[in-house]
């Protein structure tokens, strides 16, 4: 920039609104560029909504006008046009050199946006005073070219300018704002003080600790004239906005409209905050940025998960009619058919389990059954082949009622606990039963119970009285599935036999007892106690859904017979807590989440695979974790994506982030933000059950591989659509021999 450059007019000075014309030359800020050659800078000041203010920010506005007219054409008509990046850059450069500002996006986004306003305004100045008349009317002669402003402006620029003004499209806009700015409602009355130094102003003169004052003060403030008086409508506003106040909290005047806007009854634009000034931002008042709106990618995954559940309540709509249609259809008894006691249950109201037949066969809920001659259901007749049933426990938080109830409007099981709902006589047992699948439905895992106790065969190799004491109780205990029975070459679960004729002898037989079994520190990067009650271990003997300490019972059986004493194992596996990290603590302790990923993941010396067993509340599967690749590779039985999961991924990917931070990793900017997600095609179960033993059998078949990386269509040693009945009772069989070897359960 030269520094012999003549004084001139400030072209960012508001309109002149007297009759007589100042004569002034135009303005370069010499005293500033003396200062710089002697490397004199500038302190400048920052309130708390990071807006200029202090003594020197009149002179950096000036300065930025200055600046503005000597890099930017007249005729750059969008300031955000990229060809404009060069001279903005430059101004930026300028500002540094005479100005102690940090060099920081938010402080150059700041400087610049201000100097699209100096720019804007000196394109109005040039317009007002050569191209109009006094009454504010475009001329109609050629405008002579301003040779006061030539160091600024070329006269090839000048006539391009001109004809961009007569333009038509441009008139009308400018008619447009001239009457809509003529006479405003509320005036403001500060001239070139500005929301930012009038609030510093008042904060000054009243001597307040407070850092912001609300935006509505300061509205008031500025349209309070020199005799200090307030008209009576500034006035009514800016008390609905304080009543406005006391009832809005910041959350709702951040997300909707703020109470100034509200009162005024104007719309909220985006980027801004009405009454606070330039450079102050929803982000920067509220502390919190307002919500993203969602991407085109997250508006189509929501649109077909929304297409996806439409679609299901369309097939169970549909369900439930042909279901009335045969009820309908089927012959009438008696005038109480639908109401009278069924033999096949105990009379009276008796503890049950309820299932459901379609998708899948399996349980949903627990409750009781009300088998009771006459018995109404919401003062209706019960429909055919149905009994009444209260709801006390849902296991499937997805579940539909056979038939909705149409008193209360509820379609979903886990909206009816408490209440009373109809449910079919062939999908309820009573508690000491466990159902039988039908033939013709799926064909998972069996789980009925019939009487074969005669023609068990004990394994058992232990004392002459556990021998005495299993013949004694044999006709007490629960019957084994019909699949288990001992036809030639049948499988035989031995040990479960044996182990829940221990269970069944000892003080585990009791309602509350409980084993507890030591994990190593070595196993989940610290020492725990893990506890086994007895329901656990019926989850086993009737298939049905595992918990977490039967998971991580099996998680110390891997470790006990293939990681303890393999070095290589050992050191390229490891395991992360389900108990520490769940869909819970996620959502209520997530800083606590993750550190504890990062700090198992800076265990890590060399490349390691973590194998972490997540509950997502109903549901396990297993991620195996790559933390120093950054690759993840999600292995789910029912076929879902990892999208379904946020917070489960966002917590991931926050851990692997922390990691590489903490251990100064250098990643490729193109990666630096993208964490590599893997969806195996593993095998998928074909019931609502089988999450647990299939996550427990993926990690038994990953560490007999051996290897980190897990293939895309997973392992061809184990590639399979499903998991057999008999490779899901070896994970189960194996459980239960470490039960016995370990001598968790003694008589």
């Amino acid at each position: 920039m030269a520094s012999d450059q003549e004084n001139s007019q400030d072209a960012n000075a508001p309109d002149d609104t007297s009759e007589k014309e100042i004569t002034r030359g135009i303005t370069i800020m010499k005293s500033i560029i003396r200062d710089r050659d002697k490397a004199v800078t500038y302190n400048v000041n920052w309130n708390a909504d990071n807006q200029l203010i202090g003594s020197n920010a009149a002179k950096l506005a000036s300065y930025i006008g200055t600046l503005v007219r000597m890099h930017i054409p007249i005729t750059a008509t969008r300031w955000s046009n990229k060809e404009l990046g060069s001279a903005k850059d430059k101004i930026w450069t300028e500002i540094l050199r005479s100005f102690n500002i940090e060099d920081t996006t938010i402080r150059k986004k700041y400087i610049l946006q201000l100097a699209g306003k100096r720019h804007r305004g000196w394109r109005t100045f040039l317009t007002n005073k050569y191209l109009k008349d006094k009454e504010k009317n475009f001329v109609e002669y050629d405008p002579e070219y301003p040779v006061k402003y030539a160091i600024f402006i070329t006269e090839e620029e000048w006539v391009a300018f001109v004809a961009q003004r007569r333009d038509e499209n441009f008139k009308k806009v400018s008619a447009t704002n001239r009457e809509r700015a003529s006479n405003p409602t509320y005036a403001y009355k500060k001239g070139r003080l500005g929301y930012a130094r009038l609030e510093e102003k008042i904060l000054d003169e009243t001597k307040s600790d407070a850092t912001s004052l609300p935006p509505y003060v300061l509205w008031k403030e500025a349209r309070v004239g020199k005799d200090g008086t307030v008209r009576d409508d500034v006035q009514h506003i800016y008390d609905e906005c304080e009543t406005l106040s006391q009832s809005i909290s910041t959350a709702e005047d951040q997300e909707n409209r703020s109470v100034l806007s509200r009162a005024l009854n104007v719309p909220e634009y985006p980027g801004r905050v009405r009454g606070k000034g330039h450079g102050c931002t929803p982000t920067s008042l509220y502390k919190n940025p307002r919500r993203r709106n969602p991407s085109n990618q997250e508006v189509m995954e929501t649109l077909q998960a929304l297409q996806a559940q439409v679609l299901q309540l369309q097939k169970d709509n549909e369900r439930y009619r042909c279901m009335e249609k045969c009820s309908s259809q089927l012959k009438e008894t008696s005038e109480k058919a639908s109401i009278n006691c069924q033999n096949k249950f105990p009379e009276g109201i008796s503890s049950c389990q309820l299932y459901l037949s379609s998708p899948t066969y399996r349980l949903v809920g627990k409750g009781k059954v009300h088998n009771t001659s006459g018995d109404l259901l919401h003062h209706r007749p019960l429909p055919d082949g149905h009994l009444k049933v209260s709801v006390d426990v849902v296991l499937d938080k997805d579940a539909l009622l056979p038939i909705p109830d149409i008193v209360s409007e509820t379609t979903l099981l886990r909206d009816a606990i408490g209440s009373f709902v109809a449910w079919p006589l062939d999908l309820i047992f009573i508690d000491d039963e466990t159902p039988t699948k039908p033939a013709s439905k799926d064909r998972g895992i069996l789980r009925h119970n019939e009487s074969v106790a005669s023609q068990k065969k004990v394994f058992a190799q232990g004392s002459q009285q556990l021998s005495q004491k299993i013949g004694s109780r044999q006709k007490n205990k629960r019957d084994l599935p019909v699949t288990y029975l001992p036809k030639k070459g049948a499988f035989v679960p031995r040990y479960q036999i044996s182990l829940e004729t221990l269970v069944d002898s000892s003080d585990m037989a009791t309602a509350g007892a409980i084993r507890l079994l030591d994990m190593e520190e070595d196993i989940f990067g610290y020492s725990c106690t893990e506890t086994i009650g007895k329901e656990d271990l019926e989850h086993i003997f009737r298939h049905q859904e595992l918990g977490v300490g039967v998971i991580h019972t099996y998680i110390r059986f891997l470790y006990d017979n293939f990681m303890r004493g393999n070095d290589q194992l050992s050191n390229r596996f490891r395991f992360v807590s389900s108990s520490l990290v769940n869909k819970a603590l996620i959502c209520r302790e997530p800083d606590s989440c993750r550190e504890y990923l990062v700090k198992r993941f800076m265990a890590s010396s060399t490349n390691n695979l973590y194998l972490w067993p997540y509950n997502s509340g109903c549901h396990w599967l297993l991620l195996a974790i790559d933390p120093l690749k950054e690759v993840v590779y999600f292995l789910n039985s029912i076929d879902g994506e990892w999208t379904n999961y946020p917070d489960m991924k966002q917590l991931v990917d926050t851990s692997i982030k922390v990691f590489r931070s903490q251990r100064q990793a250098r990643v490729p900017r193109t990666k630096s933000s993208n964490i590599t997600w893997i969806k195996v095609q593993c095998p998928l179960q074909r019931n609502g059950i089988d999450c647990g033993y299939f996550v427990m059998r993926f990690m038994r078949e990953i560490i007999n591989m051996n290897q980190i990386e897990i293939p895309i269509t997973y392992f061809d040693e184990y590639k399979c659509a499903h998991y057999t009945r008999l490779q899901l009772e070896q994970i189960k069989e194996e459980l239960c021999q470490y039960f016995i070897e370990k001598r968790l359960i003694s008589i």
